[in-house]
């Protein structure tokens, strides 16, 4: 297997786009990989080497503990090791293994966090697709019937 990787990503010109057949195969990039561009893919990849690009797939991405992806991530599901400096969006679930190091924002339905992760981002976690609630309302002290608003009590004689 390793052998058709190699024979594949010989085809490839640095700085371009690297696309996999449309099936659901599984496909393995290994530590000595090296990519610049934005690597698109269908099925499942397991990625161990660097790439300085994007990830695209409707598939599930598999990061191993040598990865190292300086750009976003967009998958269907993703179990990230090694390190990452980019935002990662999964449509289905996120899962961030112990000694990982993410730099970037996260946004899933589902998300797991192992101890020992490093994690410098914010985090949208929304399994239902809950909207926002509107603000509540402005204290009564505030309404716009004329009203005088409060003032804070003062210390001392009156």
């Amino acid at each position: 297997m390793r052998e058709r990787v190699t024979r594949d990503c010989l085809k490839l010109r640095q700085n371009k786009n690297m696309t996999t057949p449309n099936n659901n195969s599984k496909n393995v990039l290994n530590s000595d990989v090296e990519l610049k561009g934005t690597l698109k893919f269908a099925g499942e990849l397991t990625f161990d080497g660097k790439l300085d690009g994007d990830i695209n797939s409707e598939g599930s991405l598999n990061l191993g503990d040598n990865a190292v992806i300086k750009g976003n991530i967009n998958v269907n599901t993703v179990m990230l090791r090694g390190k990452i400096n980019g935002n990662v969006i999964a449509r289905e679930k996120i899962e961030i293994k112990s000694k990982t190091e993410l730099f970037g924002d996260v946004r899933a339905p589902k998300l797991v966090i192992e101890e020992g992760v490093t994690f410098v981002g914010k985090s949208e976690v929304n399994p239902n697709k809950v909207s926002p609630s509107t603000p509540p309302p402005a204290p009564a002290a505030q309404q716009q019937d004329g009203a005088r608003t409060a003032e804070p009590a003062k210390a001392g004689r009156f």
